[in-house]
């Protein structure tokens, strides 16, 4: 695997990173859940334990391309490679679910959804299309 689609891995991690990092430690600060979900503070009770969840999962998802890079620099190129594979394929679908579901205005308000979508879509996909070369 490549240094392009590695540098592309590691940024998909960091963003999941980041949103583990929102919704779960720093999610009942206006900044956050006003600011980047868009959630007013009258319902932050109410999605309190929905953004718990999705933190966490957003935690191990990044484990996938995590183990997968390390497999990869220990030698073990093929699992490496397979592990940073899935992770990201995994990434770049959820990301795509979450700007469809945007698109649907499933999620309020409109457009909320978007600048999340892109950050979880775009790097993955880096990552899968330079693993190609």
């Amino acid at each position: 695997m490549n240094a392009v689609a590695q540098l592309f891995a590691g940024v998909a991690v960091l963003v999941h990173l980041l949103a583990f990092t929102w919704e779960v430690v720093l999610f009942e600060r206006p900044g956050v859940h006003e600011g980047i979900f868009k959630i007013p503070s009258a319902n932050l009770p109410a999605t309190r334990l929905w953004s718990f969840n999705v933190g966490f999962y957003n935690l191990f998802l990044a484990a996938g391309p995590v183990l997968g890079l390390v497999l990869l620099h220990t030698g073990h190129v093929d699992a490496g490679q397979w592990l940073v594979r899935y992770g990201c394929a995994f990434m770049l679908l959820a990301g795509i679910a979450l700007g469809v579901s945007d698109a649907l205005a499933l999620s309020r308000p409109r457009g909320a959804g978007r600048a999340g979508a892109l950050a979880q879509a775009v790097p993955s996909l880096g990552a899968l299309v330079a693993g190609l070369f």
